[in-house]
């Protein structure tokens, strides 16, 4: 499941979320700075990439979620939910190739443009019949979750797929179709 959900990682270092904000950076959409001074209409900050010490607007800055907010599978759990931190989070989770995130009853995929062995029989079978707190987010939970509710609620399911050209909604769809064929020989008579 190393594709699937993050290694937890240590915590030890000090966070301080009044100290720590994101700020605009033109290349990268935003970057991780440490409040030095706060005047109240701008704050003195050093940024993370290269120390280096700037005075930003207030109003230009976001907060910052705490390090055990890092990698997140849900990100309805953010505490601060802004763009600069579900991007972060979106980022940090596809530069360790887990291209799946919940964000409420959402799964946000992420074309990785690779192959990852995240479609293969065994772990099609981890996800079925699962909760979808049990494992980490993957179009196969959203399938299975639609399957279950079908057979169970007798009512018919959608699964709306969006995205814009080459963001892999063919492919997603094709992986629950896949996920859905398992269940047909699964129960064949």
């Amino acid at each position: 499941m190393e594709y699937l959900r993050a290694a937890a990682d240590k915590q030890a270092e000090q966070f301080s979320d009044k100290k720590q904000v994101w700020i605009l950076n033109k290349e990268t959409g935003f970057e991780a700075a440490s409040v030095l001074n706060d005047d109240g209409e701008f704050l003195k900050v050093q940024k993370a990439s290269n120390n280096e010490e700037v005075k930003v607007r207030k109003e230009d800055t976001q907060q910052m979620n705490p390090p055990k907010f890092e990698k997140l599978e849900d990100m309805a759990n953010l505490t601060y939910l802004n763009e600069a931190s579900v991007l972060h989070n979106l980022r940090q989770r596809y530069y360790s190739s887990m291209i799946y995130t919940y964000s409420g009853i959402f799964c946000v995929a992420i074309n990785p443009y690779a192959r990852l062995p995240i479609y293969t029989k065994e772990v099609i079978n981890s996800y079925r019949g699962k909760r979808r707190t049990e494992m980490p987010p993957h179009i196969f939970t959203v399938a299975d979750e639609a399957y279950q509710r079908m057979i169970q609620q007798r009512e018919n399911q959608s699964i709306l797929i969006t995205g814009e050209s080459g963001a892999g909604k063919t492919e997603n769809t094709k992986k629950g179709n896949h996920h859905y064929t398992g269940y047909a020989s699964f129960y064949r008579l």
